[in-house]
């Protein structure tokens, strides 16, 4: 994603009298906000940003970025994103094969009563622990992670069946996992298999390819969702997301279940 489609999704979203203007013109051709509506809210020219929007002003400071997330209503997670694509416009520097340290490896492991994770910046799952294993993919080689191809949340979400089966509200976590991705892309905009994946995921899902223009944006830190087991039933947990100190798109993700409602994972946990 460029910044410029993301000026143009974000500006697509308000509409005249959320930023305290009249309705102006009564039939419009494009849904939100006009260019010449929006540049005067920031303190720009129509012409600045109509070059912002067609990617023809690489320098961009901070102080207009930040006149523009005001202007865009846009929250702290989406401000973020603003700035790390306009950087992106000036480098894009080449980003290599993601290494998980055997440190991080070994903490995930260690965690016994709740599910664990090791993600990468590109959705691959770098290392599990048995619980989540046997709680979200227990099809698959709980040795995968170490091989490639990494299993892949954003594509099992999308282009495995069974994904959908586990998540009462799949829509949503659809809308997280692209969330994710734009993200790592705005982090890492040289990042070529990330690109890729983008990619397989528009040609294969006509479902990510929509969600994907609506350009959700949020660093996923924490998530309560509901899960469908096939012996547990639905279990409720919340994904904390804890970045590496290094934070070059990696994180662990634990799954904690709600205050009282420990005992199906206690149950997962003796059959296995």
């Amino acid at each position: 994603m460029s910044l410029g489609e993301f000026l143009r999704a974000r500006r697509a979203r308000l509409q005249p009298q959320d930023v305290g203007l009249g309705p102006g013109v009564r039939h419009r051709r494009v849904a939100g906000l006009r260019r010449e509506e929006l540049a005067p809210l920031a303190g720009l020219s129509v012409g600045y940003y109509t070059r912002l929007e067609q990617g023809q002003s690489p320098n961009v400071s901070d102080e207009v970025l930040d006149a523009l997330a005001r202007a865009l209503r846009l929250d702290d997670d989406e401000r973020a994103h603003l700035h790390r694509l306009a950087r992106a416009v000036r480098s894009r520097p080449p980003v290599g094969p993601e290494l998980l340290r055997p440190g991080i490896r070994r903490m995930v492991e260690s965690f016994t009563e709740v599910p664990a994770w090791a993600v990468g910046r590109r959705a691959d799952v770098l290392a599990w622990n048995r619980l989540a294993h046997a709680l979200f993919t227990p099809h698959l080689d709980f040795d995968a992670p170490e091989r490639e191809p990494r299993p892949n949340f954003a594509r099992m979400d999308f282009l495995d069946p069974r994904s959908r089966e586990l998540y009462v509200d799949w829509e949503s976590k659809a809308l997280d996992d692209i969330a994710y991705l734009q993200v790592s892309l705005g982090k890492f905009p040289g990042d070529e298999g990330l690109r890729a994946l983008v990619e397989e995921l528009a040609a294969g899902s006509a479902e990510f390819r929509a969600m994907w223009t609506r350009h959700p944006v949020s660093n996923c830190a924490s998530i309560s969702r509901g899960y469908r087991h096939p012996e547990l039933g639905v279990v409720t947990l919340t994904a904390e997301l804890l970045r590496t100190p290094d934070d070059e798109g990696q994180g662990v993700v634990l799954f904690q279940p709600e205050p009282g409602s420990e005992e199906p994972l206690r149950r997962l946990l003796r059959q296995g």
